[in-house]
């Protein structure tokens, strides 16, 4: 896509740009992730990128993120096109909102539409639920079952996906309205955008059940029925892609699944497969690479983040003690909007926050990484010191005073993201 003007160093759309999503939490990571895009040029950055859920979490709002990355944009001289995704959209108003922003690439999130019972009902439950699908309009004029019933999809990989009656109601039932709401908010979005180039992603990893091949080729056929033309989609992939730490599962299934996927997004797009949660998920990324070559857009968010904690660490240890302990009383509750695997009782065995080996207890192990990452949102709005400074205040003035040693530690840690992805 050439280089950016520098008299307008705004966000751009990407297209089929192999890309990074930088999530930044606190408005200071900027410098960080400039220098790992500098140093990783065969990723197209996407510097501004926040959840409506995160910007909750943070109190902040879209403009807020997207004049942090402009300002380490432009201090660091870039001068490539750089992405602005306004993640995890669910309604018309978060639409609308991020658009007047300026952000370019918007992920809809149509988890709420998705019916994960869909893998357990019976045929005749199936039935009833495509029928009622259909009398709410999900399909317009046209009957489901007419449109894929029987019919056959050769990939480019020259393997072939049949739709009999009874997977394809499956299919439908499971993403039938999650579909429909992508079209729904399509149309706002393009009200809303008025003329200005912008890109969609569709995002359905945050749901109970893995996306099989033939649900992906549904959900893509269905959106192309529809109008809807989209850069990216993620899916939910098989194994678990928890929060901050490495993948859980089998390799191989993983590597087998995602190129079907990948078949599926070249075939009937090209668009790119999106993985969601994919910070340190280290063990994994060669395949990824290698499985997606360039269809491949990866989002991390919370990793930024915990290395902000590390300097917290490293340079205020007193300071970093007590946002731990807030943390330990903060996790029962704040883990309940998570899908993670680390208990109360593995929390209850981290050491003190104080003692000497906190930083690889807190930032190197899978309990201590999840502790920090889930209690994020109270820690950046609620929390405060003894002394009853707020939290994040406290934080922001470590980070700034040592702004070197910040963009140090982002650039070491995500740059072997990177480099992972560049190793397959």
């Amino acid at each position: 896509m050439g280089r950016m003007n520098m008299n307008d160093s705004g966000p751009v759309v990407l297209g089929l740009q192999r890309s990074f999503g930088f999530g930044d939490r606190l408005g200071l990571a900027g410098p960080g992730h400039v220098a790992v895009a500098r140093a990783n040029p065969g990723f197209a950055p996407v510097f501004a990128q926040q959840s409506i859920r995160e910007l909750a979490r943070t109190d902040r709002e879209p403009e807020d993120v997207l004049h942090a990355a402009r300002t380490a944009v432009e201090a660091g001289g870039w001068d490539r096109p750089w992405g602005a995704d306004a993640d995890h959209l669910k309604t018309p108003e978060d639409v609308r909102r991020t658009v007047a922003a300026g952000f370019t690439f918007f992920t809809f999130d149509p988890s709420e539409h998705v019916d994960n019972t869909a893998d357990r009902m019976s045929e005749s439950g199936l039935s009833a639920a495509v029928a009622k699908q259909a009398d709410d309009g999900v399909y317009g004029e046209e009957s489901v079952v007419d449109l894929y019933r029987e019919q056959s999809y050769e990939l480019d990989d020259r393997s072939v996906i049949r739709f009999d009656e009874e997977s394809l109601l499956r299919a439908a039932v499971k993403y039938g309205r999650a579909v429909h709401h992508c079209a729904q908010l399509s149309h706002v979005l393009g009200d809303a955008c008025s003329g200005r180039l912008y890109e969609i992603e569709v995002s359905v990893d945050e749901t109970d059940t893995p996306t099989s091949p033939l649900e992906h080729l549904f959900f893509a056929l269905e959106l192309r029925r529809r109008g809807v033309v989209i850069a990216s989609l993620a899916p939910r992939f098989v194994g678990d892609f928890e929060k901050g730490i490495d993948y859980k599962g089998d390799h191989a299934d993983f590597e087998r699944h995602l190129a079907e996927h990948i078949a599926i997004a070249r075939t009937h797009g090209p668009y790119k497969i999106s993985v969601h949660s994919g910070s340190d998920k280290f063990g994994i990324y060669p395949i990824i690479g290698r499985v997606c070559g360039d269809l491949l857009h990866v989002k991390t968010a919370g990793t930024s983040y915990l290395e902000a904690l590390r300097v917290v660490l490293r340079v205020n240890p007193p300071l970093f003690a007590e946002i731990a302990r807030y943390c330990v009383d903060r996790f029962e509750t704040d883990r309940a909007s998570y899908h993670i695997s680390t208990s109360p009782e593995d929390i209850a065995r981290l050491p003190a926050p104080a003692d000497r080996g906190a930083e690889a207890a807190y930032l190197g192990s899978d309990a201590g990484r999840q502790l920090l990452h889930v209690t994020f949102g109270s820690v950046l709005t609620r929390g405060n010191t003894a002394q009853g400074r707020p939290f994040k205040e406290a934080i922001l003035e470590a980070l700034e005073s040592h702004a070197d040693l910040h963009k140090d530690v982002l650039t070491q840690h995500l740059g072997r993201h990177l480099e992972q992805l560049q190793a397959g």
